[in-house]
């Protein structure tokens, strides 16, 4: 004895149109509040950090711990984690709040004394082991910071509330030995995965090169052995 079945109401195609727009209007909301409040993509403009990060290397970012973005706006909240040393930060530039984030790696904790002498880092007296760096660690030529603002003298004592960072490629990084310390408040968080890394031109990765960057990817699907596949996904 065959069972009589209940056919289902054929719902509008202009509720369907509706009901997909409602639900990607969630799926987008949903991505945009986990990307400003938990993590965000960067992407490496200069050799600042060479050999650790390559000029386009494409980094997934964690803020869990470090800082609160609040989506569609510039407002961010720093909250109870604080970096340890030597591990790598992005924060916003202290000297230059409208630019874009920097990335280096703290060396200086709050109320450390960091000296550089022979070439090497001194912490409170004791040189600090460092196998990631290129070339000698010297202090800023005098004159090189930002204006109005002193040079730094070593023996530095790293105020409260603040942390000594420096790049990795000694020779060719703008950071606390010429402008001073990074201040809590302005660390958004650390890098955790390599997700992309494309061999360009410098430039495409600048911010605002829009058209140069289109073209880097471009190539890059053009020309796969201009991905650097053997730095995907590595995690620091």
């Amino acid at each position: 004895m065959s069972e009589n079945k209940i056919a289902q109401p054929k719902i509008p195609m202009s509720v369907q149109i509706r009901r997909e727009i409602v639900a990607w209007f969630w799926v987008g909301l949903v991505f945009l509040l986990i990307n400003g409040a938990v993590g965000q993509a960067r992407v490496i403009p200069s050799g600042s950090m060479e050999n650790t990060l390559l000029v386009g290397d494409h980094l997934i970012m964690s803020r869990v711990g470090y800082d609160a973005g609040i989506p569609f706006t510039n407002w961010h909240l720093p909250l109870w984690r604080n970096p340890s040393r030597q591990q790598m930060i992005i924060f916003i530039p202290p000297y230059a709040p409208t630019q874009t984030d920097l990335i280096k790696r703290v060396i200086g904790l709050p109320g450390d004394t960091v000296d550089l002498r022979d070439g090497a880092v001194f912490i409170n007296g004791t040189k600090l082991s460092e196998n990631y760096t290129t070339g000698p660690s010297r202090p800023a030529p005098s004159g090189f910071t930002p204006a109005g603002q002193s040079d730094i003298k070593f023996p530095y004592r790293v105020p409260d509330h603040c942390y000594f960072a420096m790049g990795d490629n000694r020779g060719n990084s703008y950071d606390s030995r010429f402008w001073g310390c990074v201040p809590r408040k302005d660390i958004i968080g650390t890098p955790v995965m390599i997700y992309m890394s494309v061999n360009a031109r410098d430039d495409a990765w600048e911010p605002g090169q829009i058209r140069e960057r289109f073209f880097a990817y471009a190539n890059a699907l053009l020309h796969p052995t201009t991905v650097r596949w053997g730095r995907l996904f590595h995690t620091f």
